[in-house]
């Protein structure tokens, strides 16, 4: 889980002990707090792309990342990994060579000073979005 910035935390929590799963956040030392559990953090460098990697080189086969990254995103698809963002969008291989364009022409507008509206704020659609699709996910992954 890319913890730096994630609105869902308290459902990752619920949905992975009703399902009996382990569940780790990572987030850069930037982010650190002295409330958090050792076992369940993981703290990695500041710089820009340190949670990315730590998650990249961490995370196997059949494992459930949620992250807003899409470039992250496509990399684990590679690899076999569930991935879902934080609003419930389920990445999928069929999919996410969309997204990398969308986020491609954003970028290319950006540098040419062409800004949008931002993302839109968390609601609670959103939320309730994200704990249906990890729910089915966690089941898929128990055979339910």
């Amino acid at each position: 889980m890319d913890a730096d910035a994630c609105p869902v935390k308290q459902e990752i929590v619920e949905l992975a002990n009703i399902h009996s799963v382990a569940y780790k956040f990572i987030a850069s030392y930037a982010h650190m707090k002295t409330e958090y559990r050792s076992d369940e953090w993981t703290f990695v460098d500041s710089s820009k792309e340190a949670v990315d990697l730590y998650i990249q080189n961490y995370s196997k086969r059949g494992d459930v990342v949620i992250t807003q990254d899409i470039g992250l995103a496509s990399t684990l698809l590679l690899n076999g990994v569930h991935v879902l963002s934080p609003r419930g969008n389920v990445y999928e291989e069929g999919h996410i060579h969309t997204a990398l364009d969308m986020r491609y022409l954003s970028a290319k507008a950006r540098r040419q000073g062409v800004y949008g509206k931002g993302p839109k704020p968390f609601k609670e659609e959103d939320r309730q979005r994200f704990k249906k699709e990890l729910t089915k996910i966690l089941s898929k992954i128990e055979g339910f």
